[in-house]
């Protein structure tokens, strides 16, 4: 695949990359962002109440972001027949999306609901801690639906190439969020239950925003509001390729972060640090990510796969390009990070360590965010979902051998590298360059 297109075609997909990109990586930063406010307001109660947030919020976390796949096989579905020019069955498609968001999160919900104890009890919760937990927990299952009901609203809107419409929903929900946690923890008294009340009543107001404006385009465009089973029955079978893909990335980490925590605390304190600061710079590389979801997708509806080649390709140096870019700038910040966290004595030393790796991987993370965004947008789930496999297979020998924290993280490293091999392959290929508006082959 040739990384030398044409001058013209090169400025025109920079301008659509980066019109979708921007607003994307503006509503990815903008949660952690607000989230931090929470905790914020939580760390103004009594002792456990912030220990309780942090336990009940991992494991919505785990539960929700499995769920993932709503945003992310809507946009592609909806952005191909977007492209074949069939915007009634885009919009049918984003109805599919939104009523099956609907189905899975009561279903969470219901659920999850008499298991809080026991879950919370896995995060090694107990006594006060635990009982506080489960009431946030609780609370918090209630707005389940709203929270999927938002992942597939905004895959609709990424679909018709609209990133702009979610970022505003985004900033505007988060700030409500903070603003009711405030009103609702220290001005009413409510305490943990407030917060979690808050964040509730936040994303139900999100989740209505976006569907009065799902309705509303597809009412205008001719789209039966009414559910469609083999619409369902489609997305959840690419749903659970997308579930597994994930389920995948999330137990590398959870396995990464248990062998830093088995190496003592400065260790697993200097591995959070480190984890954090990865975690945000992918959000700027996922949005070239979501770009390419969209971009892909449209085009393969309309059947231009030297439009795909030639965006895919201007993908790929903006992949790179940032990754260079983020890995110098956390070589020049290295020195100052330590102290940016209040991390001292061994746990500075393991941190100016691992910051060594957590640079160098960034042009890899570039590539493989941006080839797994392409992917995603053609509908290539289930190679996706094998391909996870493959790459979580390749991470646990090197993890299981690690006995620092750099080691570690060079197993993390292998498992990048494990990643780029199998996507790199994979999109050098035509076998996922599948046309028309729906993706059949495998």
């Amino acid at each position: 695949m040739s990384l030398t297109p044409r001058t013209g075609h090169g400025r025109a997909h920079d301008r659509e990359i980066l019109r979708l990109a921007i607003p994307a990586f503006g509503a990815l930063v903008a949660e952690p962002l607000f989230l931090l406010t929470d905790s914020v307001i939580v760390g103004h109660l009594p002792d456990p109440a912030l220990g309780a947030l942090g336990v009940a919020s991992a494991a919505l976390s785990a539960l929700v972001g499995l769920c993932v796949f709503l945003a992310y096989a809507t946009t592609a579905a909806v952005a191909r027949r977007l492209g074949a020019g069939d915007v009634r069955q885009a919009m049918r498609q984003g109805m599919d999306g939104l009523w099956l968001a609907a189905i899975i999160g009561l279903a969470v919900g219901v659920a999850c609901w008499p298991l809080a104890p026991f879950i919370v009890h896995l995060f090694g919760a107990v006594g006060q801690l635990a009982t506080e937990a489960v009431t946030y927990l609780r609370i918090s299952l209630i707005g389940v639906p709203a929270m999927l009901l938002v992942f597939a609203g905004t895959g609709v809107l990424r679909g018709m190439q609209d990133t702009r419409t979610p970022l505003v929903v985004s900033v505007a929900s988060f700030a409500l969020n903070g603003l009711l946690n405030a009103w609702f923890v220290l001005g009413l008294g409510w305490g943990l239950a407030g917060s979690a009340w808050g964040t509730v009543l936040a994303q139900a107001l999100a989740a209505a925003a976006y569907l009065v404006m799902v309705v509303r385009a597809a009412r205008a465009h001719g789209a039966s509001l009414l559910p469609d089973l083999a619409g369902l029955r489609a997305a959840g079978t690419a749903g659970l390729a997308l579930v597994v893909r994930t389920a995948c990335l999330q137990a590398v980490l959870l396995v990464a972060a248990a062998i830093a925590t088995r190496m003592g605390d400065e260790r697993i304190a200097a591995h959070t640090i480190a984890t954090r600061i990865w975690t945000f710079l992918a959000f700027a590389l996922d949005a070239i990510a979501i770009a390419g979801q969209a971009i892909t997708g449209r085009a393969l509806g309309a059947g231009d796969t030297s439009g795909t080649r030639a965006a895919t390709r201007r993908m790929l140096i903006w992949g790179v390009a940032c990754g260079v870019v983020f890995g110098a700038l956390v070589l020049a910040a290295r020195p100052l990070v330590p102290a940016l966290f209040d991390a001292r004595g061994e746990a500075a030393a393991e941190l100016l360590a691992v910051l060594w790796p957590v640079a160098l991987l960034q042009p890899v993370a570039g590539v493989v965010f941006v080839l797994d965004g392409v992917l995603i947008g053609a509908g290539d789930q289930r190679y996706l979902a094998h391909a996870g496999l493959w790459t979580t297979l390749a991470f646990l020998p090197f993890a299981m051998v690690a006995d620092t924290l750099v080691t570690l993280w060079l197993a993390l490293g292998a498992w990048m590298a494990a990643r780029l091999v199998t996507l790199g392959v994979r999109a050098y290929g035509t076998a996922w360059m599948v046309t028309g508006t729906s993706r059949t082959a495998t």
